[in-house]
């Protein structure tokens, strides 16, 4: 794996939703064998954080990943191609996947956010499979805690880590950091992460575009 380039934008995806911290979501515009499908937590901020991700990621509670703990866990995939005259006859075959990691904690430190972005890098050694079609593989860490240090805050704020492959020929993969204190309403995230606004419930979600057209135009442009 080659080349870091910290300074391009990118846009991530969030889903769409009605309501407010409320009502996060109308069970009627879920099919029924995806409401079935999501596991219930006891944790009942991580519950209602799952009625915004469930839309679009498929979900799951209490995994360990080589070590690791987390309380959910989200995997997010979008394949995109294009076709001349029939869908048999496809060209420009990209995929991308995205990685949510989301665990609370009596408490967070820097050495905690750093275990976690080279946790990161172990895993997209093991999962990433750079080629002509892969466009983006995204990890992304959630913590959630009490409070938010301002050394933390500062930290999270100014994080970045995006790797190309093979210069960008194969795509890149890249690493996203978040901290919340439900109870105190706050949240920092570094500023490629977009997946915050899942988190941040005392606040409405933006519906502007469709799940669909937002993939499209943050992953496939």
């Amino acid at each position: 794996m080659d080349g870091t380039d910290r300074d391009s934008p990118i846009e991530r995806e969030e889903s769409e939703q009605t309501g407010s911290g409320e009502t996060e979501w109308d069970e009627s515009t879920v099919p029924p064998e995806v409401v079935e499908n999501v596991p219930v937590w006891d944790d009942e901020y991580l519950d209602r954080v799952s009625d915004r991700l469930m839309h679009t990621y498929d979900l799951d509670k209490d995994v360990r990943v080589d070590g690791e703990s987390f309380d959910l866990y989200g995997e997010l995939r979008v394949e995109s191609s294009k076709h001349l005259f029939h869908p048999s006859v496809q060209y420009a075959n990209h995929h991308m996947r995205e990685y949510l990691y989301a665990d609370r904690r009596s408490s967070v430190s820097l050495a905690d956010l750093e275990r976690l972005v080279e946790f990161g890098h172990e895993l997209a050694d093991e999962r990433v499979e750079p080629n002509d079609q892969h466009r983006a593989t995204e990890f992304t860490f959630v913590v959630i805690v009490p409070e938010i240090s301002e050394d933390v805050h500062s930290f999270v704020r100014g994080f970045t880590d995006r790797t190309l492959l093979r210069f960008g020929f194969h795509g890149h993969y890249e690493i996203h950091c978040c901290v919340v204190a439900p109870e105190e309403k706050r949240l920092v995230a570094s500023k490629r992460t977009e997946i915050d606004d899942a988190f941040r419930l005392w606040e409405r979600i933006d519906h502007k575009r469709s799940v669909f057209e937002q993939l499209r135009a943050a992953v496939f442009r």
